[in-house]
C-alpha cells in the first residue's frame, strides 16, 4: 500500500506527517470495483485495448497522459478536443487532461464532481477522478451512449395555485415542536437550584 501513498512526481518529497496522513485518508476512499467499471466503459466506447483492471497503478498508468480521456471525450461528441497531444511531455499531459476537464464540465458534469489535473497527473487523489468518470458515464446516456453508475433523477416540477400556496401558509408545521412546559421564562424540569 506505501507504492500507493507516495507520490509518483520525481519533483516531490514523499509526505509525512499530517501530509501523509490525509493522504492515506484520500486513497482509502478509492474503489476498484467503481475504477474498473470506468475502465470498462471507456474501453466500450473508445474501442480502445486496455487493460481495464481497477487496481490504483493500472487506473493510473492507463489515464496519466489525458489522451484516453479526450479520445472518450470526442467518441461521445466528436471533434470536441480538436488537438490531443500525443507527447508524454508533463506540460503537454496537463494540458489533455484540462481539455478532458473542461469538455467534461459542457457535457454536464457538475464542477463538484471535477477533478484538478495535478489528482491524476501527480496521482493525489485517484478517487476524484473515478467520481468525474462515473458522472460523465451518468451524462453519456443523454448523448446515446450505455451509461453506467446509478440512474440519474428526473426533475419533479410542482405547479402550485395561489390558493394552495395560501391555504399552506396557515398549516402550523410539527417542525416547529410543541410549547408542552415553556413559558417566556423558559422550561424547568426538576427542582430548581436553591442558592
Amino acid at each position: 500500500m506505501t507504492h500507493f501513498i507516495t507520490n509518483m512526481s520525481a519533483n516531490r518529497a514523499a509526505k509525512s506527517g499530517f501530509a501523509a496522513e490525509a493522504q492515506r485518508k484520500i486513497n482509502s476512499k478509492y474503489s476498484e470495483e467503481l475504477a474498473a467499471e470506468s475502465l470498462e466503459w471507456i474501453k466500450e466506447i473508445t474501442g480502445e485495448p486496455i487493460n481495464t483492471s481497477g487496481d490504483p497503478d493500472n487506473f493510473f498508468e492507463v489515464l496519466k497522459d489525458g489522451v484516453l480521456l479526450c479520445k472518450l471525450i470526442n467518441c461521445i461528441k466528436p471533434g470536441s478536443i480538436r488537438k490531443v497531444n500525443e507527447s508524454k511531455m508533463a506540460f503537454k499531459c496537463m494540458e489533455n487532461i484540462t481539455a478532458f476537464l473542461d469538455n467534461a464540465k459542457q457535457l454536464g458534469v457538475p464542477a463538484q464532481e471535477t477533478f484538478q489535473s495535478v489528482d491524476l497527473w501527480e496521482r493525489q487523489n485517484l478517487n476524484s477522478v473515478v467520481i468525474c468518470l462515473q458522472s460523465l458515464g451518468r451524462k453519456a446516456n443523454n448523448f446515446g451512449f450505455k451509461a453506467i453508475g446509478p440512474k440519474e433523477a428526473d426533475k419533479n416540477v410542482r405547479n402550485f395555485s395561489d390558493e394552495q400556496l395560501r391555504a399552506g401558509q396557515n398549516v402550523i408545521s410539527l417542525q416547529y415542536g410543541s410549547n408542552k412546559g415553556a413559558t417566556q421564562s423558559g422550561i424547568n424540569f426538576g427542582n430548581t437550584r436553591h442558592m
